[in-house]
């Protein structure tokens, strides 16, 4: 996605990585509706056998007398909640796995223009930054807008962080080192971003707290944003998408890089041959992504090197997956739905949070259906209305050929 901020139109490539965009897709899903759908579902079960939810986690218990439907329903449901603070679930490895994809398509896509000027190489890399500066400011500027940036409020309610700006300053930076470095300086400073990141956070001493306090608020990284990040923070002690917090986000990039190098490399190496690889190397990323959680809790809030490598891992054997069912196997229609969000993701996202009243929407056209039925299942019925509205949306968009550029 790098170029010009505007909605475009153009042929689809016909060695396009399917596997990218409807993992983009699966991926975003999940944030647009697909949490929405699950939590109002398990919202029925729990009404029907009065189970209790933790207030602190929201994790609904599980007893033995549900049916295995009922429990696979509720364990989705409890995995779509962040972790309090130490910890992972599902949702945790969303916005990383985010990331990582942006940092595969990122590698295709400057490989490819490289590539094509072998003998312009390095105007090529200026006019590749260049798009890059300006896509970084743009997504830094939706995120705020996202945040209530145009609702004018005073400078300090304001919240500069955000997911967009943290996605766009991740994939900079990893871009740059893509750019102006070798594939062996690119590992040296993916391996020294996060044994750095570590040591600084756990050597470094906290004015009141000491060094290596991981609590929300003596983290070093809390500490930074309290001092450094303009406005207010997202959870008032820290932001999740805080300043320093946002270095180790760059090597959950560069993972996506080194993903998007390792697929155009030898043609000698077979899909299945790629697609086992990527699945092997993502298993040995959680193992050490666990063992290193021992000593440097996983923790998605302050982005530990830990939580790197572990969401790396899962997201590593998510696109080994993807990519060998749908560019391997041939199996495209399945996914169909996930290609017409992940062609869109940008544009879906800022609809989602706050562009549209999806949920309004919904009510006007589904309403008087919805009412007809019980009210324990009104909450999964505006959600299914409100996935039908965006997947009908996007189709549109998808079958015209009408994309976000940015």
């Amino acid at each position: 996605m790098a170029g010009n901020d505007l909605l475009y139109k153009k042929k689809q490539p016909s060695n396009r990585l399917y596997s990218l965009d409807a993992l983009r897709g699966f991926d975003m899903f999940w944030i647009i509706c697909g949490e929405g759908i699950f939590h109002g579902i398990a919202s029925v079960i729990q009404q029907k056998h009065s189970l209790i939810q933790n207030k602190i986690n929201w994790q609904i218990e599980m007893p033995e007398n549900l049916s295995w439907l009922e429990k696979i329903f509720i364990t989705i449901s409890n995995q779509l909640h962040h972790s309090v603070w130490n910890g992972f679930t599902f949702y945790d490895l969303i916005f990383p796995l985010f990331i990582f994809i942006a940092g595969i398509s990122m590698s295709l896509s400057f490989n490819k223009q490289i590539n094509q000027s072998a003998s312009t190489a390095i105007i090529t890399r200026k006019r590749i930054f260049v798009s890059l500066a300006k896509r970084t400011l743009i997504l830094i500027f939706l995120g705020m807008v996202v945040n209530g940036l145009l609702q004018f409020k005073a400078f300090e309610q304001i919240r500069f962080a955000s997911v967009l700006g943290r996605i766009g300053l991740s994939c900079f930076f990893a871009g740059v080192l893509f750019l102006y470095c070798k594939p062996k300086m690119q590992l040296a400073w993916f391996a020294i971003i996060l044994i750095g990141y570590w040591l600084v956070m756990i050597l470094i001493p906290v004015p009141g707290y000491g060094a290596g306090v991981l609590t929300p608020d003596g983290n070093l990284a809390a500490y930074i944003d309290r001092q450094l990040l303009p406005g207010k923070l997202h959870r008032q002690v820290y932001d999740p998408e805080g300043l320093f917090s946002t270095i180790p986000s760059v090597a959950s990039a560069m993972l996506g890089v080194f993903t998007g190098q390792f697929i155009q490399s030898s043609k000698k190496i077979g899909s299945l041959n790629k697609a086992t690889i990527l699945f092997l190397a993502g298993l040995a990323m959680l193992v050490v992504g666990y063992c290193w959680g021992f000593y440097f809790p996983i923790n998605k809030i302050i982005w530990t090197s830990s939580f790197v490598l572990y969401a790396g891992g899962y997201s590593l054997i998510l696109f080994s997956i993807f990519y060998f069912l749908i560019d391997k196997e041939g199996y495209k229609k399945w996914c169909s739905p996930f290609l017409w969000v992940g062609m869109n993701a940008i544009l879906i996202y800022v609809a989602a949070h706050g562009l549209i009243n999806f949920e309004s929407t919904a009510q006007f056209i589904f309403g008087g259906f919805i009412n007809l039925l019980p009210a324990a299942f009104h909450t999964a019925l505006l959600w299914l209305g409100i996935a039908t509205i965006q997947f009908a949306g996007l189709y549109f968009l998808y079958k015209r050929k009408l994309f976000l550029k940015l």
